[in-house]
């Protein structure tokens, strides 16, 4: 099909997009996909038809239409893709497999995805299979193909699954990918699925199962989500605000305002060694300390840290008589 030839094979691959860490050229012959039956070739839908054709279905007739191939096709095919770089034969690799990325989509229907689009991501996969997969190892390509094409599905969901990601970091992806499957083994296995076990099985924190735990069981609410049907008000209008009102705001500033003048009127009455130690000692981001102080002024450490409490006091009683909500500003 046109949208498929016309990709680009060289899409990068997913970062940390494969669900297990096995390598896929390594799974045995007998863990291969049963190759669906061959269907006849038909006839294209019949556009004009009187019931409507979905896109879904005027697909899966497409798909129809290209056969399995056979190990020995599949294996001149890549012949020449590998020596030739031909995308002749990729092209017709991928149309033989995309029966895989259908069957793989329909499997994750119940999360809500579109059909159409967890196929074309199945069929990222395939094309990111092409590149990487290698004949030597005696498996069949539909079987390495289907592995990655669940893997640009499950990234898929992934990233689009809700509003808010539920998997960014290594374990959490890991926790996104098994948690569920996880939980149904160890039931059938007869087995409570609490969060001690479930970390165990999964080599993760309990506090992490707890949270992906609960990021899958509650769906988010758009804040722009009217709160009735006859009103205009939305969640965010009813919403706390953690910002300070803006006339508490204002007053903040006015006292900030206010504090700085006053200081600096309070430093024009001090002597210039008491300016230096409230400059460079008391107001000071990298403040010096009690040592150095005495060093320059050749006093010991104890009569410098008279002198600064001495400062500080003053200072404070200057403050008092001039901004009444001293002791706020304080906070």
């Amino acid at each position: 099909m046109s949208i498929l030839d016309e990709t680009d094979m060289q899409q990068d691959e997913p970062e940390e997009a494969e669900p297990s860490q096995t390598d896929p050229n390594e799974f045995p012959a007998s863990a291969e996909l049963s190759p669906a039956p061959e269907h006849e070739t038909g006839p294209r839908p019949d556009t004009t038809a009187v019931v409507p054709v979905t896109a879904l279905q005027q697909y899966l007739v497409e798909v129809r239409r290209y056969p399995y191939l056979s190990k020995e096709e599949e294996l001149q095919l890549f012949q020449e893709y590998r020596t030739h770089g031909s995308r002749e034969a990729a092209v017709k690799l991928i149309m033989a497999n995309l029966r895989v990325s259908v069957s793989i989509a329909a499997e994750y229907l119940h999360t809500g995805a579109d059909h159409m689009d967890l196929i074309q991501e199945g069929n990222v996969g395939l094309m990111q299979a092409i590149k990487k997969f290698d004949p030597s190892k005696n498996v069949r390509f539909y079987a390495y193909a289907a592995w990655w094409s669940r893997a640009y599905i499950l990234r898929y969901l992934l990233h689009t699954f809700r509003l808010v990601k539920v998997g960014t970091t290594q374990d959490q992806r890991k926790l996104f990918y098994n948690l569920k499957k996880e939980k149904a083994k160890l039931e059938r296995d007869g087995f409570a699925p609490d969060t001690k076990l479930l970390a165990d099985r999964l080599n993760v924190r309990e506090r992490d199962v707890i949270e992906m735990d609960q990021r899958l069981g509650n769906w988010e609410l758009s804040l722009d989500q009217p709160i009735g049907e006859d009103q205009d008000s939305t969640l965010l209008d009813i919403l706390p605000s953690h910002q300070e009102p803006a006339d508490e705001q204002l007053a903040d500033h006015q006292l900030k305002t206010l504090f700085r003048a006053k200081l600096a009127e309070f430093i024009k009455t001090l002597e210039e060694r008491d300016e230096d130690i409230l400059r460079n000692r008391i107001l000071s981001d990298q403040p010096l300390t009690l040592d150095d102080l005495g060093d320059k002024y050749g006093i010991t450490k104890e009569r410098t840290r008279q002198l600064e409490a001495r400062i500080i006091k003053r200072l404070r009683d200057y403050l008092k008589k001039d901004i009444k909500d001293f002791d706020r500003l304080r906070a």
